[in-house]
């Protein structure tokens, strides 16, 4: 499976907030689709969904022009939207019927994906009496109910605690490895490095860097190195790059336990290395830096993420 969106733009009256976003996902490789608060995420989700129709560009399956109703979608949605006073059996198999699930079918399904995700003993309570990190996976074990072939995932990872979100990591693995097309939306970036082979950050409606998130850190690790000394506080080594080094490298960042260093133009790991042996420190770690994913979308959106 396939999924190709192309050239979406959407406005609102005049304002239009996006602009030409385009990026792709396939079957068994998740997409990581990343983006600040405000930056057309949503929007993009929704017109994913065809809840909001795109005032232009297109999107395709396998090549085809992509029409909704003719899959299944499950949509864990930020915003949480099950009912609070109605017990959590019944609203699953009212929301897997709504769905055009076979009644024989849907029992079976709704047991199986409660008991996936340990809450089954709680099929006959009402879900205002759960606990957030309960409540929180029975409305996955919603989204999941009909066995969707999409899966659209927006902070899966919300307020849970360290044992339901193991949980929740085996089952997003699971549907990734069956071939799923997942998209996976969170501002936990350590989340998205662990379930996603590609990325698209989307800022102030246009996609800004998109593509396999390997490639990506290697691109922006190049000509990066990690140092740090045994005998001199990062301060105090900081201190001493900058003093000595200025025609090698600069520091371009600094981490809890060693800085980063970017060579300067022309320049190669071997003249760093050259340095290293005429220094009075004892170095600790040195070697290529590889960036997190949360260093990418800083430097592509200019804020923490």
């Amino acid at each position: 499976m396939k999924l190709e969106v192309r050239g979406i733009r959407k406005s609102f009256g005049e304002k239009e907030v996006l602009h030409g976003v385009s990026f792709e996902v396939e079957g068994g490789r998740a997409l990581g689709l990343l983006g600040r608060n405000g930056a057309g995420k949503t929007t993009t989700i929704r017109i994913l969904m065809d809840v909001f129709h795109a005032n232009s560009g297109e999107i395709l399956f396998d090549g085809k022009k992509f029409v909704p109703s003719k899959h299944r979608i499950g949509y864990l949605p930020e915003e949480r939207g099950l009912y609070p006073k109605r017990t959590v059996f019944e609203q699953m198999i009212y929301l897997a019927e709504l769905r055009g699930m076979k009644s024989t079918e849907v029992k079976e399904s709704a047991r199986k994906w409660l008991a996936r995700l340990q809450v089954s003993e709680y099929e006959n309570r009402k879900l205002e009496t759960l606990s957030k990190g309960n409540q929180q996976k029975v409305q996955l074990a919603a989204t999941l109910v009909h066995n969707p072939e999409i899966v659209i995932l927006d902070e899966p990872f919300s307020g849970l605690d360290p044992v339901n979100s193991q949980i929740l990591k085996d089952v997003v693995n699971d549907l990734i490895a069956e071939g799923r097309l997942v998209i996976f939306s969170s501002h936990q970036m350590s989340y998205v490095e662990e379930f996603c082979d590609n990325i698209a950050i989307i800022n102030q409606g246009e996609v800004v860097l998109a593509g396999e998130l390997r490639e990506i850190k290697k691109e922006y690790g190049r000509n990066r190195l990690m140092l740090s000394a045994e005998n001199l506080t990062l301060d105090e080594l900081s201190e001493q790059v900058e003093k000595e080094w200025q025609d090698l490298a600069v520091i371009s960042g600094k981490k809890k336990e060693f800085l980063v260093l970017e060579l300067q133009q022309g320049k190669e790991r071997r003249a760093v290395l050259e340095k290293l042996a005429k220094s009075d420190f004892e170095v600790d770690k040195f070697g290529s830096y590889e960036p997190t994913l949360n260093d990418i979308f800083v430097a592509k959106v200019g804020e923490q993420a």
